[in-house]
């Protein structure tokens, strides 16, 4: 592994979490970030802001995240952050609670400034061990986690909570993971194939049920599951349209 420690607890972790104005990061933006150091299993720096996106914040992620226009009003904008967002993540192993999406979002918003994501770094999603860990809970979002390990979570949705409770989220797994960072990598990249062959399979059966018969209730009238039920695990559809990965958040 290079300059990494071979023990993935010896690494420092920057983990992070974003709050957005919508799904697609190439049409909209970060109005939160955070990015918590770790060392050891430990909190030693907590960095967290607000952003002004520069454009109207949607109703829909103002009710999930409390976060409105008149919060982020006088806020910086991501190009005044992003020189620090930059150096925060330098010489770290990264870990998000479905770091695909917070990831996708902070490298388009560190492109537009000019930097470049750190593709070097170790990356570890705790996402993909409680799946593996869980498989009998319906539901794995970050809040559902935090109560099965007894990680308290206050005020869900927003990025320094969210991003601080991940990081302990990880840690409280390190028993039922390898020590060695490669093995741990190579782990992942396995279970992460192994669930997503599982959740297309499962979407097939799903559109092949429903294309050959309709789900009916409340004297025959048609009704449909919604978006988050393809997931098997947020109750909410709007959740589920908001973090694309409905199980990662709560």
């Amino acid at each position: 592994m290079g300059e990494w420690p071979e023990k993935w607890q010896d690494l420092p972790l920057a983990v992070l979490d974003v709050e957005t104005t919508g799904l697609d990061p190439e049409d909209h933006r970060v109005t939160e970030v955070a990015i918590i150091r770790f060392e050891h299993g430990e909190v030693v720096e907590t960095y967290g802001e607000l952003i002004n996106p520069e454009r109207s914040i949607p109703q829909e992620s103002t009710d999930i995240t409390g976060i409105s226009d008149d919060d982020v009003a006088d806020a910086p904008t991501f190009a005044e952050v992003a020189d620090e967002v930059h150096q925060r993540l330098q010489d770290v192993a990264i870990v998000a609670y479905n770091l695909s999406f917070d990831r996708s979002f902070l490298r388009m918003e560190l492109e537009r400034t000019g930097f470049e994501w750190p593709d070097e770094a170790p990356t570890l999603d705790p996402l993909i061990f409680a799946r593996q860990f869980f498989k009998d809970k319906r539901r794995k979002n970050l809040g559902a986690v935090c109560e099965l390990l007894g990680i308290p979570l206050e005020e869900a949705h927003r990025a320094t909570n969210d991003a601080t409770v991940t990081g302990h989220v990880l840690y409280a797994f390190a028993d039922r993971l390898p020590e060695g960072l490669e093995e741990l990598l190579v782990l992942q990249a396995q279970w992460q194939k192994i669930q997503a062959q599982e959740m297309a399979g499962w979407r097939n059966r799903r559109g092949s049920d429903q294309s050959s018969e309709s789900l009916t209730a409340f004297g025959g009238q048609t009704i449909g599951l919604g978006p988050a039920y393809i997931y098997g695990d947020e109750n909410d559809p709007l959740r589920a349209l908001y973090k694309s990965i409905p199980e990662a958040h709560d």
